[in-house]
């Protein structure tokens, strides 16, 4: 059985621990609140620009544009993998990790783009080459987004990778966020109007100057940087939002664990000051006789 002196520096070590726990789950609620904000205020020009697409695709016959085209079959495929830069939130990053494991299986070669700390640990761990590589907490996301995206066009556009493909968290409430692998390029008519719409014969209502299709070819870049901009945000408020359960939950089990301690404490210092006056009572019997 432990000592009282050891179960007393457990219990005070879990203490300071449980310190951290709390002011960790209590940054991390401040800063889901301000993902989210950054969310909100990112969603009016995503649904302008999905419904700019939208109706450009419904004016158009044929686009020429590479984004539309099949890429290079011999190439590998082109994977951005997106996680966070911290850990301490449970199995978030290993799962996106997993996911993209998972992936670079079912497909005979990756090259990888990778956006956060974590997945380039991955990345460097896995043996892969060297890789393009930004971090997630950067002071402008937009710019990063936007390098992100002009290098995998680059690299598309040359014939170096078979396409883009994006693994990022989804964040479907505050207790769950799981991993989404979505494929950005080729885009396909259905990608951008739907399968209901894909089909669907072209207004003729609205006249565009220059042509449809130059403007349907200046969109779509724009359409893939705010895409990977997007995946940051929500990247960012999933992490958040898997790390506040995390503390939250580590919280409790110190609390648990101090109560636990506790009683061991008590029960042990108890049983030491019985043994004393067992001792005593031993003694003064012995005088006495």
């Amino acid at each position: 059985m432990a000592s009282v002196k050891d179960l007393r520096e457990r219990i005070r070590s879990l203490k300071n621990t449980q310190q951290i726990t709390k002011a960790m789950k209590q940054v991390a609620a401040a800063k889901i609140r301000r993902a989210e904000m950054a969310q909100k205020q990112a969603r009016p020009y995503a649904d302008t620009l999905s419904e700019m697409l939208r109706d450009l695709m419904a004016s158009v016959g044929t686009v020429d544009h590479p984004f539309m085209k099949t890429g290079n079959a011999s190439a590998p495929q082109g994977v951005i993998l997106m996680t966070a830069d911290k850990g301490l939130a449970g199995a978030f990053n290993s799962n996106i990790i997993r996911a993209g494991e998972i992936y670079a299986r079912a497909n005979p070669s990756v090259t990888w783009y990778t956006v956060g700390i974590k997945a380039r640990n991955f990345v460097r761990r896995s043996g892969s080459p060297d890789h393009q590589t930004w971090a997630l907490n950067a002071l402008a996301k937009i710019e990063s987004a936007r390098e992100v995206a002009r290098r995998v066009t680059d690299d598309f556009v040359q014939g170096k990778i078979a396409g883009i493909t994006l693994i990022s968290p989804k964040l479907v409430s505050m207790l769950s966020q799981k991993p989404e692998t979505r494929a950005l390029v080729p885009i396909t008519r259905t990608d951008i109007v739907g399968a209901a719409d894909a089909h669907a014969t072209p207004k003729g209502a609205v006249e565009f100057s220059p042509s449809p299709e130059a403007v349907l070819s200046r969109l779509l870049p724009k359409y893939l940087e705010f895409t990977i901009f997007s995946a940051m945000l929500e990247t960012d408020a999933a992490f958040f939002a898997a790390q506040l359960v995390a503390m939250n939950n580590a919280t409790d089990n110190a609390g648990k664990l101090i109560d636990e301690l506790t009683i061991q404490m008590n029960n042990a210092r108890q049983a030491a000051i019985t043994k004393e006056l067992l001792e005593i009572v031993g003694g003064a019997e012995a005088l006495n006789g």
